[in-house]
């Protein structure tokens, strides 16, 4: 039976009947749900028994929308995560079905933890719908019978944690993580934006006990805490960002790496002990790990499903191993893996194979150099997906460039420009004034016989020239402006075309020598 035939079977089905017995899903690789018809985000892994589930949110903005568009949560189980089959439950909770006092919408990042009674509890950041607080999000509990539902406000009264009740605070409350210790005692975190809290909570799973705790040292905290414990030993998994040219976490702040601390006690103190895994291909990240049949696993997101983007992300699982030589155990970093991938298609843009440089080095950190010749372009663009010039005084001119190890032969070139500022203006990001190629021959040169240079930014801008053969090209931009006020220049991406289409390679991690002086 053929996906679609799956998918018009499944549209006859009622939603509850779907929540209860699941939808059977072959994924040999990651993301788990792969083909673009339902994201998932902000997975937290709970095992229960012979099966792992994944409680996941559900990205629903559409391509060219830059914002967390989550109406409900989802659950993926597997009874072994090397097989590749799984089982997907849609919707089975939404916020304003679960909470009489939430909005609908917002559906972030929650929790499933098995309680001390036996039943199922649902920790979720909503939006109080009815609250006069700076920030509206506050943390929920759910409770059911069944994993899968249906789900019920186990506190009626609203929630257990927001800016006025139960540990009164000015943060953003979102992203809890709770654990159940093997003394039976429950702690709860959560936190974004730098601030990251704990508490205690009663046996009952739903009253804080005593005052928060406020964790300052985990290095580069952002969001997306994860509370495990291993052998005695406290972990914290996090989204970092601490972001700069030489951080071991990402080189800018719109990315996020996944980093952890260790400590002796469930509150702390904690201390910073490195990163899990890179950033990937979503600017955001958020881990869960969890223990399953002799192995841990690490479950986190990525924008690599069909159409995927930074608001419509996708769960990926790899396996996690430990190092026991050290005290306490270190996690070792987890390498991303993908499902197979088709042949790479024969092009002509050999921009891949080459090293990209700057003149503005250090590149500001809201920009990644790397966006140049990842061969990437999106309708709506974050920072990262971009190279870009801005700063508070902007020069007239500007360049990026290709090295390859090797002299290539070109005879054409494709740039796609952006900008949140018209053409002319003289401040924020706008189309350059104009611009020309260069190449290195003895000196850089002019690409002779150029067939012209647009700037607009809906689209590439191509150039066509005679064959020239050379180890360096330049893009030089004359900056948008006049009289000592000038606007950034951007750029998603830059083709170098060869005269005939290869299968393309990509240029090895090691440092390729420029081709003269750098230019002003």
């Amino acid at each position: 039976m053929s996906r679609f035939t799956i998918a018009a079977v499944l549209a006859t089905l009622p939603a509850a009947v779907l929540a209860q017995d699941g939808i059977p899903v072959v994924a040999p690789g990651n993301p788990i749900l792969a083909d673009g018809r339902y994201y998932s985000t902000d997975p937290a892994p709970f095992v229960d028994g012979g099966t792992l589930w994944i409680l996941a949110g559900r990205d629903e903005a559409a391509p060219n929308v830059n914002d967390f568009i989550m109406n409900e949560w989802q659950l993926l189980s597997t009874k072994d995560p090397a097989s590749g089959r799984w089982r997907h439950y849609p919707s089975i909770a939404r916020p304003e079905a679960v909470f009489a006092w939430a909005e609908p919408g917002r559906a972030y990042a929650g929790q499933i933890v098995k309680g001390l009674d036996g039943r199922y509890y649902l920790y979720a950041p909503v939006l109080e719908r009815d609250s006069d607080a700076p920030d509206r999000f506050a943390i929920g509990v759910a409770v059911a019978d069944r994993i899968t539902g249906p789900w019920r406000d186990a506190h009626p009264s609203g929630p257990i944690i927001s800016q006025r009740v139960g540990v009164p605070n000015d943060i953003q409350n979102i992203d809890p993580t709770v654990l159940i210790d093997d003394d039976k005692r429950v702690y709860l975190y959560w936190g974004t934006f730098g601030q990251l809290r704990g508490v205690e909570l009663a046996q009952d799973m739903l009253t804080p006990k005593g005052d928060a705790i406020s964790v300052k040292t985990l290095t580069g905290f952002f969001e997306a805490p994860w509370l495990m414990k291993r052998k005695g030993t406290y972990y914290m998994l996090y989204a970092g960002n601490n972001a700069g040219p030489n951080s071991p976490c990402t080189p800018a702040v719109y990315h996020a790496c996944i980093a952890y601390g260790s400590a002796p006690s469930a509150l702390g103190p904690w201390t910073y002990r490195g990163v899990v895994l890179p950033p990937v291909s979503s600017t955001t990240d958020h881990p869960g790990a969890v223990a399953f049949k002799g192995q841990w696993y690490l479950t986190y997101h990525t924008a690599d499903a069909v159409g995927g983007g930074h608001f419509r992300r996708s769960v990926a699982i790899d396996r996690m191993e430990w190092d026991d030589s050290v005290t306490p155990a270190a996690i070792r970093p987890v390498t991303p893996t993908r499902r197979p991938q088709p042949p790479a298609t024969p092009t002509r843009n050999i921009a891949a194979a080459a090293h990209a440089a700057a003149s503005n080095e250090p590149i500001p950190l809201q920009y990644w150099i790397k966006s140049l010749n990842d061969g990437v372009v999106k309708d709506n663009p974050l920072p990262p997906d971009l190279w870009g010039s801005w700063s508070p005084s902007n020069p007239p001119q500007q360049w990026i460039e290709y090295r390859w190890p090797k002299p290539v032969t070109l005879d054409g070139s494709r740039i796609y420009f952006w900008s949140d500022h018209p053409a002319g203006a003289e401040e924020g990001v706008a189309p350059p004034r104009g611009w020309h190629l260069e190449y290195w021959r003895d000196g850089w040169k002019p690409v002779p016989d150029a067939s012209g240079y647009g700037t607009g930014v809906n689209g590439w801008q191509a150039v066509r020239f005679p064959t020239i053969t050379t180890r360096c090209l330049r893009a030089v931009f004359d900056a948008s402006g006049r009289a000592g006020k000038y606007a950034g220049v951007a750029v998603q991406e830059w083709e170098a075309l060869a005269p005939r289409a290869a299968v393309p390679t990509k240029a090895k991690p090691s440092v390729v020598p420029g081709c003269g002086a750098s230019k002003g």
